[in-house]
């Protein structure tokens, strides 16, 4: 005699789900399978540039699939950004992120183009360089204190940055939200010849990121102030930070992290957490971005997304209260 088993309605719902599940799954078990791809918001040869080429290097021989690095400059980082926030979540474009195109970007253009909050998977931080304050030779100034005084003596003090909306020029306006000293911004287009008439006393002082500026304090044609670091930058370890000269509310470094799409699979966050991490911690990518200026720092997901959204929550209401537009 034989028997017939009749499923019930739940366990005929349970086997349709394990076998969406099982259809579903090879997906994603499988990933990497094809090229991955990271969007550079500047030009090549820039600092998020090299890191990124770097980073790509390494993960390429970490997950047996080939990181592709894909520049894609302009408005404020924005439009590299909107890339990736409009990719689908199917980890195989990313961002190389960092201040400008998450803190500072969106909120110089008339219609935000994305909530840098929610449109992205904020995956890795992968490190982070401060600016420096610097003045020129001929300027006199040589310390931020004096800096400070000169602005009040005389009312109003000159100081240059790479362009409207960059780190460097946000930094200014922070410095003269938080300490009231009133720098005036004198916008370049790039740091180079912002350079050129920094050396030439053009303007007294500049603001950008400390990388390309060693070469100029060791020669003596610039001075640097302070770096705006917590602590002291390894590039320059003699010149002290904002907190040393009494500011720990001007503490601001350019952040660089892996960010991806929103709603990334969760398994696919964690295993490129985790690749990143080991990448970061050895020894010749060590190396090479303390030439960049860049402290790496392996940290957890949940502690980058926190960082972003520090940074979000200070920079942003100084952009907007500065009224700066692309």
């Amino acid at each position: 005699m034989t028997t017939t088993t009749h499923p019930t309605r739940r366990g005929a719902l349970q086997l349709l789900a394990a076998g969406a599940a099982s259809i579903a799954l090879p997906a994603f078990a499988q990933w990497p399978d094809k090229p991955i791809k990271i969007i550079v918001t500047f030009p090549a040869g820039g600092s998020s540039d090299i890191l990124a080429r770097v980073m790509g290097e390494q993960l390429t021989r970490k997950l047996g699939q080939a990181v592709v690095v894909d520049n894609k400059p302009g408005a404020g980082g924005t439009i590299g950004g909107a890339l990736v926030a409009a990719a689908p979540p199917d980890a195989y474009t990313f961002m190389l992120s960092n201040t400008t195109p998450i803190a500072l970007g969106p909120f110089t253009l008339e219609k935000q183009p994305y909530d840098p909050l929610t449109a992205f998977t904020h995956i890795a931080f992968l490190g982070s360089a401060p600016l420096v304050i610097m003045a020129s030779k001929p300027s006199g100034i040589t310390t931020y204190a004096e800096l400070d005084a000169r602005a009040r003596k005389e009312g109003r003090l000159d100081f240059g940055s790479g362009g409207p909306g960059s780190i460097g020029h946000i930094h200014g306006e922070l410095i003269r939200k938080v300490t009231g000293a009133n720098l005036v911004h004198v916008p370049y287009r790039g740091g180079a010849p912002m350079t050129t008439d920094l050396i030439a006393n053009v303007i007294p002082v500049g603001i950008d990121v400390i990388t390309a500026y060693v070469p100029f304090f060791k020669s003596g044609q610039l001075v640097p102030l302070a770096v705006t670091g917590s602590t002291r930058s390894p590039l320059m370890p003699e010149v002290s930070s904002i907190v040393e000269v009494g500011q720990p509310k001007l503490v601001l470094e350019n952040f660089f992290g892996l960010s991806g799409p929103a709603k990334l699979p969760p398994d696919i966050v964690t295993k490129l957490n985790t690749a990143c991490n080991e990448v970061l911690v050895m020894p010749e990518v060590q190396k090479k971005l303390i030439e960049l200026g860049i402290v790496a720092k392996p940290e957890s997901t949940a502690r980058f997304e926190s960082i972003v959204k520090e940074q979000v929550g200070v920079l942003a209401p100084t952009v907007k209260g500065a009224g700066i537009k692309l």
